[in-house]
């Protein structure tokens, strides 16, 4: 199963994330297939960049979003867009 979930980068006291698809039995930090964004926590304006056509596509073959990476995308604006496109895939196939 692949998940996508946060990859800890950075200094001591200086975190900084990768949003990366991975294997769910690799470790937290280990190898990963794809990196689909980052996440800067530390300024007061959060700092968020996620590539939504490659995140859309690993939640399209059944990648599963942690907590935090699921709310990540919806701030991102990812879930909205791939609900979209799912229900208008609904509505082409109810029409044929």
């Amino acid at each position: 199963m692949v998940k996508l979930r946060l990859r800890r980068m950075g200094a001591n006291n200086q975190p900084f994330y990768r949003i990366v698809a991975v294997d769910a039995r690799v470790k937290r930090d280990g190898k990963y297939i794809e990196c689909v964004g980052w996440y800067d926590p530390k300024p007061q304006d959060l700092k968020l960049n996620v590539e939504t056509d490659r995140a859309i596509y690993w939640l399209s073959v059944g990648a599963q979003p942690t907590d935090t990476v699921r709310s990540l995308l919806r701030r991102a604006g990812v879930l909205q867009i791939w609900h979209e496109q799912k229900i208008a895939q609904k509505k082409a196939q109810a029409a044929e």
